[in-house]
């Protein structure tokens, strides 16, 4: 079952979970003295909805809660969205997924979006997760047929403006996966569900020597209900995500600007429990909970306690360079903590616009032992944002 993905798995070369488990996880151990530094990572359904989709993120070391709005920012902060300068626009990014391996897996995202007022924004996107063409076999290794499993999640974002510095936002998002098609003698259906995504974004200008602006930005994505691959007593948490973020951005002279992001990520999804061999948890909680005990509990339930939870943040930086905001240089850094995941990787990207066009490019550089699935592949964005003939800005907004 789902051959050819469980054999990328053996190799160590996909760092995620696909939704299978069925109760009973986490870490086993036979003496309790083995917890300490045990790989206990968070596991969750549908983890493609935590891929970067764009170029220029990516770029940055999958940092992007307070970054400038473009056609992306829906994906990394609905609230920001209404501070993009265009009237309307779109994109659409390519991702290949285990390129080094295979050449027919990739993620490839489309977004849009309509600026209906200066304090109203509204957006709408697809991520399509293309996992290839996949032969399955039964238990006796008889073929059972091939099938091409597919994954995808429908956004629909609303952005407003609440100051001059202040925005809020919501995304509503539909989410479908199926690994396995309907072949007999799998037990698996295709997955359903629904999410929110809320978003809070805050903007000022500085009075310094030079122009600055500094931006903090605020999100918890994925936030619904359970996804079930069999029936309604095995479920999986979503990946809902708490990013905090802040980039401060400086104008060097008059034709170039440097901008420096930092975003902090933890997974709103219960820490595996660490269970004996028979099956008995030693330490943490039982993770057959509901939504909002989940997330809620997930600041407090990790086995090793307060050290552990801070072993769950994950932290992205990234710097970009603009020159006559036409050319754009990117490098970011990603970290995971040993214990929860381990990557740890380096990013680099070049952009470019020209009037209402733009291409941004990333590439990413493991820095430890452990491979990517993205390593040494190019990812691509081209983006069309047509500016506003008339940018009223003496609307009835306040300060």
């Amino acid at each position: 079952m789902y051959y050819r993905v469980a054999a990328l798995l053996a190799l160590g070369l996909i760092n995620v979970h696909y939704g299978f488990s069925q109760g009973g996880g986490g870490t086993v151990v036979s003496n309790p003295d083995e917890l300490l530094g045990a790989q206990n990572a968070i596991t969750t359904a549908v983890p493609f909805l935590s891929i970067s989709p764009d170029a220029r993120h990516a770029a940055l070391g999958d940092a992007g809660v307070s970054t400038s709005a473009d056609a992306n920012a829906s994906y990394w902060n609905a609230a920001k969205l209404v501070f993009i300068d265009k009237k309307y626009g779109g994109s659409i990014s390519y991702t290949p997924w285990l390129g080094k391996i295979v050449n027919d897996m990739s993620i490839s995202y489309l977004s849009g979006f309509y600026k209906i007022n200066h304090e109203q924004v509204i957006g709408a996107s697809i991520k399509y997760f293309d996992l290839g063409d996949i032969s399955f076999r039964d238990a006796n290794n008889n073929p059972l047929g091939d099938f091409n499993p597919r994954e995808f999640a429908f956004d629909a974002t609303y952005s407003r403006m609440l100051s001059t510095k202040f925005s809020m936002g919501l995304s509503a998002r539909y989410i479908y996966s199926n690994l396995t098609g309907a072949f007999s003698g799998i037990d698996a259906k295709p997955g359903h569900s629904v999410a929110v995504d809320i978003g809070a974004f805050y903007t000022t200008e500085l009075k310094t020597a030079k122009a600055s602006t500094l931006s903090l930005g605020a999100t918890i994505t994925n936030i619904g209900a359970k996804l079930s691959y069999t029936d309604n007593q095995n479920k999986d948490f979503l990946p809902t995500n708490l990013r905090l973020g802040g980039s401060y951005m400086m104008e060097l002279d008059p034709y170039n600007s440097l901008t420096f992001i930092l975003d902090f990520n933890k997974l709103m999804v219960p820490t595996p429990p660490i269970r004996s061999t028979d099956g008995t948890i030693i330490y943490g909680k039982d993770d057959d909970r509901s939504l909002l005990s989940g997330m809620f509990g997930s600041f407090t339930d990790a086995p090793d306690g307060f050290s552990e939870e801070m072993h769950e943040i994950m932290i992205s930086v990234g710097t970009e360079y603009w020159y006559k905001d036409v050319f754009a240089a990117r490098i970011g850094y990603f970290h995971e903590h040993e214990t929860k995941g381990n990557r740890k990787y380096m990013t680099l990207g070049l952009g470019f616009r020209r009037k209402s066009f733009g291409i941004d490019v990333a590439y990413l550089v493991p820095v430890n032992k452990r491979e990517s699935p993205l390593a040494e592949t190019l990812r691509f964005t081209l983006l069309f944002q047509i500016p506003e003939a008339n940018v009223d800005r003496q609307e009835s907004v306040t300060d």
